[in-house]
């Protein structure tokens, strides 16, 4: 059984959620051994959310709320969070619930910036990183190949693909209306990792030139590529303090990126306005720097607030796609499931046609009745796996597998019956 637990920015504070973002490299693996039952885990950590994705086996628990406490109990220990918190603030789902969730969380559907474009990327590494540990299961592994290609699907055939969306684009736009002008702005970018790029292109989409890039690990090969200013260590305060805008979005978790003691000396002989963007997750600024005389800090909360309500057909034609999609999922998880009962109908069924052909030949048949039992034997197994088929995509392939175990004798001596031997006369 497939079970999603759910942390995301409706539901729980930016605190908790900076916490969990912490654990996300390692969860994967501490999560597939917290219960018995737990056959493997997808763990996916953003700035908008944690969730965990569990393969569960149903032989070994009938319900997967044993499992499930158990994970968030180490969910709890991991974050350094209360147990009943972490209970309280996350969402649950099972079975057909779970690729639809991920679907829709996968195609943009469930972010902030809606059908912004980084998401995608990020389930796509959630995926790979579990399968470095060796905790991916093939149901994992299918739903989220699934995931990948409905939210392609989405991007192609809506308009939430036309302009590239994402949460440093819609905090860069939030942020015109402070900026008198983006080209004439000198800017402060603080990080080179993965989320850099997207940053850059936002700024750049609007205008901005006078880029400087400052890497907290000291790597310089971003600024070198990307053809910016680099900012060292040395001179890192005083450019930060000269920046009209300062953009962080570093994982480096250790310190603040701008600490409110230090800025406040820098800028202690500045007058002018200065806008900080904090896209990171943990938070990469000191939330005490709002308390400083023209300093501006736009974080995610108040992203999130700002956030437009996009065009609604566009997004109930995009979440009809999604259905569909969960829907096809759940049909041919169905008739996956009966497949073990299908190669057991058919091992049967040829190894009573191979035992009847052999004793066709032993009395002089000729080819066309051996073409004869062939085709009989393939219609009818045609015919059952059908209806195999067919009762499993309405949710009862279980008794239909239950039927064939009961008809079907086990391997090894599944041939036709003897014929009885001839009496002679007494």
């Amino acid at each position: 059984m497939l079970v999603c637990l759910a942390a995301h920015q409706r539901s729980t504070s930016l605190e908790d959620l900076e916490r969990l973002s912490v654990i996300g490299d390692v969860a994967a693996s501490e999560l597939a051994g917290a219960h018995d039952a737990i056959r493997g885990a997808v763990v996916l950590a953003t700035c908008n959310r944690f969730e965990a994705y569990f393969d569960v086996d149903e032989t070994a628990e009938p319900s997967p709320l044993p499992a499930m406490d158990a994970a968030m109990e180490r969910i709890a220990a991991l974050g350094a969070l209360p147990y009943r918190r972490v209970r309280e603030t996350v969402d649950f789902a099972h079975g057909n619930g779970v690729a639809q969730h991920l679907f829709a969380v996968t195609s943009g559907l469930d972010s902030v910036a809606v059908g912004e474009d980084e998401i995608a990327g990020q389930v796509k590494r959630a995926l790979e990183s579990a399968r470095r540990d060796g905790v991916t299961t093939a149901p994992l592994e299918h739903l989220f190949q699934r995931a990948t290609e409905t939210s392609r699907a989405v991007k192609n055939s809506t308009r939430l693909g036309e302009s590239g969306r994402s949460l440093v684009r819609l905090a860069v736009e939030l942020a015109g209306s402070r900026i008198g002008s983006w080209p004439e702005a000198r800017v402060l970018l603080v990080g080179t990792g993965r989320y850099a790029a997207a940053s850059l292109a936002a700024l750049r989409a609007v205008g901005a030139t006078d880029i400087r890039v400052h890497s907290r690990s000291g790597r310089s090969r971003f600024a070198q590529r990307e053809h910016l200013v680099p900012v060292g260590a040395e001179d890192y305060a005083e450019e930060a303090a000269r920046a009209d805008v300062i953009l962080t979005c570093t994982t480096t978790t250790d310190t603040y990126a701008l600490e409110v003691d230090g800025h406040r000396t820098a800028r202690a002989a500045r007058t002018e306005d200065q806008l900080v963007i904090d896209l990171g997750m943990p938070r990469n600024v000191d939330p005490g720097l709002r308390a400083l005389p023209g300093v501006e800090v736009l974080d995610l909360d108040t992203i999130r607030v700002h956030a437009p309500i996009d065009e609604f057909a566009t997004i109930d034609e995009a979440r009809l796609i999604v259905a569909t999609a969960a829907q096809r999922h759940a049909l041919a998880r169905r008739v996956h499931e009966v497949a073990p009962a299908v190669v057991e109908m058919r091992r049967y069924v040829h190894e009573v046609m191979d035992a009847e052909i052999a004793r066709a030949r032993s009395r002089g048949a000729d080819p066309e009745t051996e073409a004869a039992l062939r085709h009989f034997s393939g219609a009818l197994l045609h015919g059952l796996i059908a209806r195999g088929h067919t009762l499993a995509s309405s949710g009862a392939g279980p008794d239909w597998m239950e039927a064939v175990r009961a008809v079907i004798p086990p391997a090894t001596s599944a041939a036709a019956p003897p014929v009885a031997p001839e009496q002679g006369p007494e």
